[in-house]
């Protein structure tokens, strides 16, 4: 893996685990009720499911090798196109609701596994993983060296963006409170999202 290829992937994994979605919710309800330290518990567990959505991934690249350069291209252009639409969904879509499931959080002992249960069953890593993912492996070199690259990486990122919110839950929900500081920060998002996945394209071209 390139260096370009791995700073774009750490920017774009870096950016995701900063957005307002399903895995930060969590964690930022149970900042807000808990505390840090529980709030931990279900980013470690939605970090723990990614490793299944990276094997897939890894995965779905080596039956790829088979295939035809034509077929790669095709499958990062839609994984451009994915990342350009979740972009402009950021970008114009609606503010988040920072209020919500602030209540009926779980005991800390099911916080775990409430955040592997949320991250297998959101679209969002399917996405992310299964459509975007496989334009930052190189086919002209072994997979799965790249894979526990890959896997580092993605783990320390989501951790890392998680931890902001688990750390200062309460400070980012008064900011995300004002609708106009609220869509700068989806704008702020969105254009660099699209501007990593567009990186992370022309950074790994085909063998």
């Amino acid at each position: 893996m390139s260096l370009d290829v791995w700073i774009s992937l750490v920017i774009l994994f870096g950016v995701g685990g900063l957005t307002p979605g399903p895995a930060v919710m969590l964690v930022t309800a149970s900042s807000f009720q808990y505390g840090f330290r529980p709030a931990m518990l279900p980013a470690f567990g939605v970090a723990s499911a990614n490793v299944l959505w990276l094997i897939l991934a890894a995965t779905g690249v080596s039956a790829l090798i088979t295939q035809s350069d034509t077929v790669f291209l095709i499958m990062k252009a839609f994984g451009f196109l994915v990342i350009l639409y979740l972009g402009l969904s950021t970008i114009f879509g609606p503010l988040p609701d920072l209020g919500a499931n602030t209540h009926n959080v779980p005991p800390k002992t099911k916080l775990f596994s409430k955040g592997v249960g949320l991250q297998l069953s959101s679209p969002m890593p399917v996405v992310f993983f299964g459509a975007l993912l496989p334009a930052f492996f190189d086919t002209a070199k072994p997979i799965w060296p790249q894979f526990l690259i890959m896997l580092v990486t993605v783990t320390v990122t989501e951790l890392l963006g998680l931890a902001v919110y688990a750390y200062s839950g309460r400070t980012i929900r008064n900011f995300l409170s004002d609708p106009k500081q609220a869509r700068w920060f989806n704008i702020a998002v969105g254009v660099i999202m699209i501007a990593a996945g567009a990186w992370a394209i022309l950074s790994n071209p085909a063998h």
